[in-house]
């Protein structure tokens, strides 16, 4: 078993607190490692730190930063199996898609490298004679991220990437379930000797660790990607001092499958999205809506997909389609949700329960719900597990309201091979991402943002890039 520490200031110290969290291992329910539950003292040490340092580094030339990140990406590579197996041990993301995440972590900080040189401001027209007006970029400050556990090591890069580039230092606090991974690559990429108190890390909860940064007149930005009662807790603390907040939060995201819609595409893309990491991810499809004439022949075809789904260890040899959901409390909550939309009359085609083919484990069956109602809390709220509820719609102006009928605003897709539709489909949906005839995953260089209680803000390409960086106006009157 691994005992971490903080990374404050360039090394790795001793919490002030004597508390500790273990993390296991979700499929065997293994010990791995202990973290500090960390302190309020801890998260101020960071931050000043981070102050500290951020003057030199923003001093910097943008080119100069862009190499420590490529350095970043480098070390990610040279690991890059070392890394994959100690994020699958930790989450239960099975080998496949935990190297995945890896490599495009890597790619992520190679990415953002590569705006060292497209940083811009505006040389502005003034109304006075001898006089211009400069439109300049400059960065916030110090940078806080507060990651999730369902993709803690790529939304490390997301909040590190964007933070650093732009010339601002950064305080990370990973979640307590899943910070193993975070924690290695930070002892790793001592070799690149990036200055002291650019990059921090401080493990702990996020009532304590999580508030103390949130609050902190240091904090220029806090950027967490969580739940909608974590941000809402980030956005009551940052108000104390009006910090600027970017905040991915909860998705239900919504699928509508027309009759003219190529029906294979459609179920592989909408099952491949519902059981990526066994349903633990906020953007990819949460509940699907059918038009009628094809609802019967949609549901065979995606009962015969889901019973033929392998569900395993998440380093077993057989390429399983997932695994073990990462916590006990997490595989109770999403029991609980299906029990309670059977009591509400929902069917089950599929699943429907804990798994009972592992003695250890937080596993649960791949589940089909039909006979479900718009007004259900099967359709309405976040179920962040392998379970797909399917209702019918009548016409595509139906099926945009009932996708739309929602208090989130993350994703959402349709598939039809009528351009008009998925066209009137993209203008009308409340979403901030719409995907047409393909599953629910984003680019690294678009836009991940949320709309309604989804988020404010968002992370990814230029926009993303922007997060991190204010305006600042010189009004230059010369002879």
């Amino acid at each position: 078993m691994k005992e971490f520490n903080q990374f404050i200031n360039g090394k790795f110290v001793k919490s002030t607190s004597s508390e500790v969290t273990k993390v296991l291992n979700p499929c065997t329910e293994e010990v791995l490692s202990e973290i500090p539950q960390g302190s309020i003292e801890d998260a101020n040490n960071a931050l000043d730190a981070a102050k500290e340092s951020q003057h030199a580094w923003k001093s910097l030339t943008a080119i100069e930063r862009a190499n420590y990140l490529h350095k970043m990406a480098t070390v990610i590579r040279e690991n890059r199996v070392f890394l994959a197996e100690t994020l699958a041990s930790e989450q239960a993301k099975v080998i496949g898609l935990a190297q995945v995440e890896i490599d495009v972590t890597a790619d992520y900080f190679d990415y953002y490298a590569g705006f060292a040189r497209r940083i811009e401001g505006e040389i502005i027209q003034s109304d006075r004679k001898k006089e211009h007006i400069f439109l300049h970029k400059a960065p916030i400050g110090v940078a806080v991220g507060i990651l999730p556990w369902n993709f803690p090591f790529f939304v490390m890069a997301r909040k590190v990437a964007g933070s650093l580039i732009t010339g601002n230092t950064c305080v990370i606090k990973p979640s307590c379930i899943a910070p193993n991974t975070i924690m290695e690559w930070v002892d790793l990429i001592q070799k690149i000797e990036l200055p002291a108190g650019v990059l921090n890390v401080v493990c702990g909860t996020g009532p304590v660790v999580g508030n103390a940064l949130s609050k902190s007149p240091i904090t220029g930005i806090i950027s967490l990607t969580g739940s909608v009662f974590a941000g809402q807790k980030v956005m009551e603390a940052a108000s104390e001092n009006i910090t600027k907040v970017s905040l991915e939060l909860g998705g239900k995201a919504p699928a509508i499958v027309c009759a003219d819609a190529n029906l294979e595409l459609a179920v592989n893309a909408v099952v491949g999205s519902r059981i990526i990491y066994s349903g633990q991810v906020c953007n990819c499809a949460e509940r699907v809506y059918v038009e009628e004439s094809i609802h019967d022949q949609f549901l065979d075809m995606v009962t015969a997909k889901m019973k033929a789904l392998k569900v395993e260890d998440a380093f077993s040899d057989n390429n399983p389609d997932m695994s073990a959901l990462v916590s006990k409390p997490q595989l109770d909550k999403v029991a609980e949700m299906v029990e309670f939309a059977k009591k509400e009359g929902a069917e089950v085609l599929v699943g429907g329960n804990k798994s009972s083919q592992f003695d250890k484990g937080y596993f649960y069956q791949p589940t089909l719900l039909t006979n479900v109602r718009q007004d259900m809390q099967i359709i309405q709220e976040e179920v962040f597990g392998p379970v797909l509820p399917v209702m019918k719609f009548s016409t595509l102006d139906e099926a945009i309201a009932l996708a739309n009928d929602s208090e989130y605003g993350l994703t959402s897709s349709i598939f039809s091979e009528n351009f008009n539709k998925v066209m009137h489909a993209a203008e009308e949906l409340q979403y901030g991402e719409t995907y047409i005839n393909r599953e629910h995953f984003e680019a690294i260089q678009g836009f991940h943002a949320g709309w309604k209680k989804s988020g404010i803000g968002g992370a990814d390409g230029k926009h993303g890039m922007e997060e991190y960086l204010q305006t600042k106006v010189i009004y230059a009157q010369y002879r």
